[in-house]
């Protein structure tokens, strides 16, 4: 047995567990940039309870709230200049995914005034500003992943910067910021948590450590994804379920990545605008019967869902996703050819051909 294992994010996790070990982020520095989406941490009381943290701990902070979703590389760049000229010595991301991967971007920038083409690097010469990171969603685990992804123009996709140097510092997980989700927004990013933990136990680099982790979080997310499915109201105790099946999903592909569902969801998010999560949900079904039909043995995973075979994993999926989306032959040939450009293609075990991913993305849109 041979892994390796690396989690250096120290997290709180509960109910006002920011109050409550406020003393950390003090140990960090004196001034603060805030990174969030536009309105979201408003609503949700998180930009409120971290603002007024600061203030009683006199650390001095500004706030960018210009993050788009599915942030672009301009933007970061952006945030990042800002940062040098308030000269920061932390970086504090609020929101789902998209500030999060913005704020680790920012936290490389505010220390190396770099080009677009050096953040995708992953090495820089000076180390990133420190990042606490509270997501206000349950379906990114970017709290615990050393990844940041972005809408990069230049190549028409999505691009990630890997580096464990972007590791949060400090992860403070609070349901009560995802209280306000409504409730398609609550199921796209639990798709999205499902899709790291499937994607990550089936990946070519899953080892021993990680696919009971992987077990954890899908079978928590196929008792709630049930539940919503069935119309059942979620309590605060059933979001805080939510939210760590997300943690544990994001601890997953910190380690093992993702495969060729996130690579087939790039396009769909980028040239269709269609949600990250939902994109993976979209695709993920035919996944699983193109991995059934190539020899991978998905019992444990149907059995730990509660599923009996790969097409009671579809009507599932189908009991979530609703009315789908469609696409023309000209988008499947595109999207196609843009998905064997990924990494990720090679991380999927078997590995797919240009014939398989299109017979993939037939299958879940036609």
């Amino acid at each position: 047995m041979v892994f390796s294992f690396y989690i250096p994010t120290k997290v709180f996790f509960g109910k006002d567990c920011i109050k409550t070990n406020s003393n950390e982020i003090a140990k960090l520095g004196s001034k603060a940039l805030i990174v969030t989406g536009k309105s979201s941490s408003d609503k949700n009381g998180s930009f409120a309870e971290i603002s007024s943290t600061l203030k009683n701990l006199n650390i001095e902070y500004i706030r960018f709230n210009e993050v788009e979703a599915n942030p672009s590389v301009e933007t970061v760049l952006k945030g990042g200049e800002l940062a040098r000229e308030f000269k920061a010595d932390f970086i504090i991301g609020i929101g789902g995914g998209s500030p999060l991967d913005a704020a680790k971007a920012i936290a490389i920038l505010a220390s190396n005034n770099i080009d677009d083409e050096s953040l995708f690097s992953g090495q820089y010469k000076n180390k990133p500003l420190p990042l606490v990171a509270v997501p206000t969603t349950a379906g990114t685990g970017s709290e615990v992943t050393p990844y940041s992804i972005l809408t990069y123009k230049k190549i028409n996709n999505k691009k990630s910067i890997a580096s464990p140097e972007i590791f949060p510092a400090i992860g403070f997980l609070d349901a009560k910021f995802t209280e306000t989700l409504s409730m398609e927004t609550t199921i796209n990013t639990a798709i999205d948590a499902m899709s790291h933990s499937l994607e990550g136990y089936l990946s070519a680099r899953a080892s021993e450590i990680i696919k009971p982790l992987a077990l954890e979080s899908l079978k928590i997310l196929a008792i709630h994804l049930k539940k919503i499915s069935e119309g059942k109201k979620i309590s605060f105790e059933d979001r805080e379920n939510l939210l760590y099946a997300s943690m544990l999903g994001g601890m997953v592909i910190a380690h093992t990545a993702t495969t060729a569902v996130h690579a087939m969801g790039y396009p769909l998010t980028y040239f269709r605008n269609i949600d990250h999560g939902r994109a993976n949900g979209l695709v993920m079904a035919a996944y699983m019967e193109f991995l059934h039909n190539n020899g991978r043995d998905l019992t444990e995973i149907l059995y730990t869902m509660d599923l009996k075979d790969p097409g009671e994993f579809k009507s599932f999926m189908d009991s979530l996703l609703g009315q789908k989306e469609s696409l023309s032959d000209s988008e499947i040939e595109l999207f196609t050819d843009t998905t064997m450009t990924s990494k990720n293609i090679a991380n999927t075990k078997p590995s797919p051909s240009r014939e398989d991913i299109k017979e993939i993305f037939v299958k879940s849109f036609h």
